[in-house]
């Protein structure tokens, strides 16, 4: 099967296929129960990873963004296709020259889905809220503000405690998130937004559907959506193949793509997503960073490209930095090296579990990860624990692993990774720490040679390994356009999605 990639056509590597009575063995669909809560003529999207709840100001992780960022929430800044922001419910702004005012001018007649209206007032409550009661550590994204002045019904003034690059960048994202004060009681079931959809029914672990909204202040959605959640590819496709669903958004298993007939339509895009083997530098033996590194040595990264996602990700030399970011270089830090690892290790053998969330794409790597850390003298272990729920209080929260794996898919989140010791992975740098904080106050040429010192330090820490940057593999049933497999920000937007036979 041939496939679009980032616009053009390309051939697909496949690796083992799975016979087609495995295939038929599965169930079309793990969220059966809840289909008749999704309206008749709704795109329905197929993917993994489903949300706990829906209130992402306390909750981390990908799924709730996902699922509300572009479709329920928007933000006062978009970002483009060429990773800049521009004009969103904000029309325009203007900058002063110290670079420590922003002043923005509102939309009119934009209104949130109960019915309050979209104004100065409730911009500047949504700044505020995320510096006073989130508790997603994203929301230290905000930081840099350091006073919010309603300046008239349309205008607000954002006054920041030091010149920033990244702050504009992420109001675009989900800390830009405009909410209203009449809403924020029901973040977790009914999210209230100024988007082009409301959520019609949250069934936890299986299903959100979505409402379009006839008095949406823009383009209305072509239709009303919805998206599944599946516990694995193979039962995704299967759904996909009987018309249960419409599309399968982030296919983790591509050697699933030669069992579909040519009429299904197939596009790699570009994502965020580093799937970062992390290693926790407060827990031994990982304190230790020459471990680290020989665990960087030993992992063969393009074979676990080759194996787990059909040769379709993008190697960024063990670096996280997708390679869309200004500052990504064409380095190779680690590259495979299990002789090296093994002097590093110097006759030691030690003992290291392996956490692994129960994701599809985790699942298949762990087993070559596995192997490989034994060759080169490690004593390894597996264990795979519930995801979202589980991994998110035991890894995430109280940082209670030696190694695991996982995609982090926020964007540009490479100070949340490295740049806050109490996170999940320990790295603690000053040196890092300091190159951030240059970055962020310096020009944008500052920013970019600043943001490679502190790429050049964590990786010569071996803080952790970026295995790949994960492709984006979109598959659409016969009759779907609108989809955009490109993944920018953090939304998995659907207001443009249509299939034919929808009025």
């Amino acid at each position: 099967m041939l496939m679009k990639q980032h616009g053009t056509t390309v051939g697909v590597r496949i690796g083992a296929i799975l016979s087609a009575g495995l295939l038929a063995s599965c169930s079309a669909g793990s969220t059966s129960t809840n289909i008749g809560r999704i309206a008749p003529g709704s795109v329905i999207v197929a993917t993994t990873a489903a949300p706990a709840s829906l209130d992402f100001t306390t909750t981390s992780g990908a799924a709730i963004p996902q699922a509300l960022m572009g479709n329920v929430y928007e933000t006062l800044v978009r970002i483009s296709d060429a990773g800049q922001p521009e004009p969103f419910l904000a029309k325009s702004w203007d900058v002063s020259d110290d670079r420590l005012e922003y002043t923005f001018h509102l939309k009119d007649g934009v209104t949130f889905s109960n019915g309050d209206a979209f104004t100065a007032d409730t911009a500047a409550f949504s700044i505020r809220y995320v510096l006073e009661s989130w508790t997603n550590g994203l929301a230290k994204q905000m930081a840099p503000v350091e006073h919010v002045e309603v300046l008239g019904p349309l205008t607000l003034k954002v006054r920041l405690k030091a010149p920033s690059n990244s702050w504009l960048w992420s109001m675009g994202t989900l800390t830009g998130a405009m909410m209203t004060p009449g809403g924020v009681d029901t973040l977790a079931t009914n999210p209230v937004g100024t988007g082009p959809f409301t959520v019609k029914h949250f069934a936890v672990g299986e299903s959100i559907s979505f409402d379009a909204r006839e008095d949406y202040w823009g383009t209305p959605a072509a239709q009303d959506a919805a998206i599944r959640y599946f516990a694995d590819a193979v039962s995704s496709v299967n759904a996909l193949r009987v018309g249960d669903v419409d599309m399968v958004w982030a296919l983790q298993a591509p050697e699933l793509l030669r069992t579909l007939p040519e009429a299904f339509g197939v596009q790699v895009g570009t994502t965020n997503g580093e799937v970062l083997l992390s290693l926790n530098n407060k827990r031994a033996p990982f304190d230790d960073p020459t471990v680290r590194q020989a665990v960087a040595y030993a992992i063969d990264r393009g074979a676990l490209d080759d194996v787990v996602w059909s040769g379709l990700a993008s190697d960024t030399g063990g670096a996280p930095v997708p390679p869309t970011d200004p500052w990504a270089e064409d380095k190779d830090y680690y590259p495979f090296d299990p002789d090296t690892a093994r002097e590093l290790l110097a006759g030691r053998e030690p003992e290291v579990t392996l956490t692994i969330p129960s994701l599809p794409y985790a699942q298949d790597a762990a087993e070559l990860i596995y192997s490989q850390l034994k060759d080169v003298g490690f004593k390894v272990k597996l264990e795979t624990v519930e995801f979202p729920a589980v991994w998110l209080s035991q890894v995430l929260k109280q940082g209670d692993y030696q190694a695991s794996l996982i995609a982090h898919v926020e964007p540009r989140d490479m100070q949340t990774l490295f740049g806050n010791p109490e996170y999940y992975l320990g790295y603690d740098s000053a040196s890092v720490r300091k190159s951030f904080a240059l970055a962020d106050e310096g020009t944008p040429e500052d920013q970019v040679t600043h943001m490679r010192a502190a790429v050049d330090t964590i990786m010569a820490d071996a803080g952790a390994l970026t295995l790949v940057n994960m492709p984006n593999i979109v598959v659409t049933a016969p009759g779907v356009s609108g989809v955009d497999p490109n993944v920018i920000t953090d939304g998995l937007v659907l207001s443009h999605v249509r299939k034919e036979g929808t009025p």
